[in-house]
This record gives C-alpha cells, structure tokens and sequence, in this order.
C-alpha cells in the first residue's frame, strides 16, 4: 500500500532530553546525542527522503495520518546518535494508552487505529533512523571495546 501525502515538516531535536530515559530506547554510557547535527541532516533532506520512502509501503490510512497530522505527532520523534551501538536511536511519538477517557481525538474510535498509528509512527522512526546513519552520518562511533574481550571468530 501507498500513503500519497504531504511530508510533514521535521521535527525539532531537543538538546537536554537524555535518550536513556526513554522506555523505547537503550542507551549506554552516551553523553553527546548529536542532536544538532541530526537535525541538521534532517532539514537537508533526511527527513523527507526517509518519509517518502516509509510512505511508499506504510499500512497507514489517508485518515489515520490525519489523526496523526492534527495530533503533532510527527513533530513528537526524537533522534540520538548512539555512539555505543554505532547508530542513530529514535524515540517515536505515540497516542496513549488512556486515549478514550481523556478524549484525545474526536475520529479515534478503535484500539485497532490507534495500534496502527502508533505502529506505523515506529516505522518511521526506524527508517529515518536507517536513512540518517546509512546515507548521512559521516562520523565514527568513538567507543572501542577493551582488550581482554574473548574472540569468537576462531
């Protein structure tokens, strides 16, 4: 399936936001997340290629992006450079499990849309997260393991 619309504008990269406290995410020993640089590769393109890529084969309905769009949730995604496991970690934005009582949004009517928002909202975050580490990070990852760690390859 293919969703045919406009690409939202990217998101906004918070400096202070520590990606570790993010049930999402698994960070280790990280301090410098690079967040500036990522959205700087956002705006220059990473954004909209990752998000015309996405669109090209996401489940997402005309009307479930909607509800996406008019709830900013696209503005919600946070990107970090992991340098521990050499990539870029997300954190995607989502409808919370409290959607119904709190009356969240007035076309949100089932378990099954807000599952698919947030399960396509992941989707994306994983594949901007591949395009910015495949075709726009130009560092290395800083970390080296230590020398005493066994070798498996024999």
């Amino acid at each position: 399936m293919s969703l045919d619309v406009a690409v939202p504008e990217p998101p906004s990269l918070e400096a202070g936001v520590d990606a570790s406290d993010y049930d999402d995410a698994e960070v280790v020993g990280a301090d410098d997340y690079r967040r500036e640089e990522l959205e700087e590769y956002l705006r220059a393109g990473a954004w909209a290629e990752a998000f015309d890529e996405w669109a090209a084969h996401t489940d997402l309905t005309a009307e479930e992006f909607a509800i996406a769009r008019e709830l900013d949730l696209f503005t919600g995604f946070d990107f970090f450079w992991d340098d521990f496991a050499d990539r870029v970690g997300y954190h995607a934005p989502g409808i919370p499990e409290d959607w119904k009582e709190r009356g969240y949004h007035p076309s949100l009517d089932s378990w099954g849309t807000v599952s698919s928002i947030n399960a396509a909202l992941t989707e994306l975050g994983q594949v901007v997260s591949e395009v910015l580490k495949d075709d726009y990070v130009e560092w290395e990852s800083a970390f080296e393991a230590p020398d005493d760690l066994p070798d498996f390859s024999e």
